[in-house]
C-alpha cells in the first residue's frame, strides 16, 4: 500500500517539458471559470490602456505638451488616414473611439507576447495525474479565442452602426432583399426585365450573409496566424542559438505586430464605412 502511494506521488510530481500549443491553457480555475494564460495577458493589456487613458485625462491641457502632444499628433495622423477610408471627418470621429481602442489593444497584446518571461514563466498544474508546467502568460492575440472574439465584436458593431445609419428595414434588405420582390408587381408592366434583375439582386444580397461570416474568419485567423507563428519562430530560434541571432527576428516581430494591428483596424474601419452607406452607394 505504501509503495502504491509512493508511486502515485512520484507520478503527480513528475514534470513534463512544455511545448507551444495551438490553444491557450488554464492557469487558475475560479468556480467553473477557467482563467487562461492568454486571458491574463489580455487583462494586463486592457489595464495598461485604462491607466494610459486616465493619466492623459488628468494631465490634459488646452496647450498640449509632452505626452499629450505625442498622443494628439498620433490621433490627428490616424484621423487623416480614417478620412481617406470614410471620406468624411464626421464618420471618422464616430468610428475613431472603437477602431483606435481595438488598434491599441491588439498592438499591446502583440508586443506583450514578445517580452522576456512571456511563455517561459510557468506554474505547475496537475493534468491527468501529471504535474506539468503551464506558462503564466501567453500573448492574447496568439490565442484564436481572443482574435475570434475581437473579430466577432468588430463585425457585430459594424452592423449596429449600419442599422443606426440607414435604418433597420433598409439595412435588413441589404441581406434579405424583400424589397426586390415587392417591386416586381409594381414595375413589371413598365420594365419586364425586372423579373430577371430583381431575383438576381435578392440572390446577391443573400450572398452578403456568407460574406459577413467570412469577415469574422478572415480577421481572426489572419491575426492569430501571424502572431502565433512569430512567437513559435522566436522560440525555435532561441532554442537553437540563444544569443545574438534572435535579435533581428525580434525586431521583425515588433514590426509584424504593428502591421497586423494596423491591418485589423483598417479592415474594421472599412466594414464600418461600407455598412453605414446606403445600398445604392
Amino acid at each position: 500500500m505504501a509503495n502504491q502511494d509512493y508511486s502515485e506521488n512520484q507520478t503527480i510530481h513528475k514534470e513534463s517539458a512544455h511545448e507551444h500549443t495551438l490553444y491557450s491553457e488554464p492557469v487558475f480555475i475560479v468556480g467553473k471559470f477557467e482563467i487562461t494564460n492568454s486571458l491574463i495577458t489580455s487583462w494586463i493589456a486592457a489595464l495598461m490602456i485604462i491607466v494610459i487613458a486616465l493619466v492623459l485625462w488628468k494631465r490634459i491641457r488646452i496647450v498640449p505638451k509632452g505626452l499629450q502632444n505625442v498622443f494628439e499628433m498620433a490621433v490627428e495622423a490616424f484621423l487623416s488616414i480614417f478620412d481617406s477610408v470614410t471620406g468624411s471627418r464626421e464618420k471618422s470621429m464616430n468610428f475613431f473611439p472603437f477602431v483606435f481602442s481595438a488598434f491599441l489593444f491588439i498592438l499591446i497584446n502583440n508586443w506583450l507576447g514578445l517580452l522576456p518571461g512571456v511563455g517561459s514563466i510557468s506554474r505547475a498544474v496537475v493534468e491527468n495525474g501529471e504535474e506539468v508546467l503551464v506558462p503564466l502568460f501567453r500573448g492574447g492575440t496568439a490565442d484564436l479565442n481572443t482574435t475570434l472574439a475581437l473579430a466577432s465584436l468588430a463585425v457585430m458593431t459594424s452592423h449596429i452602426f449600419g442599422v443606426i445609419a440607414v435604418g433597420a428595414w433598409h439595412y435588413f434588405n441589404k441581406f434579405v432583399n424583400i424589397n426586390a420582390f415587392i417591386e416586381i408587381p409594381k414595375k413589371i408592366l413598365k420594365d419586364p426585365a425586372i423579373l430577371i434583375v430583381n431575383p438576381v439582386k435578392a440572390f446577391v444580397s443573400a450572398i452578403e450573409i456568407v460574406s459577413e461570416i467570412s469577415k469574422v474568419a478572415s480577421l481572426s485567423f489572419r491575426l492569430y496566424g501571424n502572431i502565433f507563428a512569430g512567437e513559435v519562430l522566436l522560440a525555435s530560434i532561441s532554442a537553437l542559438v540563444a544569443f545574438g541571432v534572435p535579435i533581428p527576428f525580434m525586431f521583425l516581430e515588433i514590426l509584424v505586430g504593428l502591421v497586423q494591428a494596423v491591418i485589423f483596424s483598417m479592415l474594421v474601419l472599412s466594414y464600418f464605412s461600407v455598412n453605414t452607406s446606403a445600398e445604392d452607394h
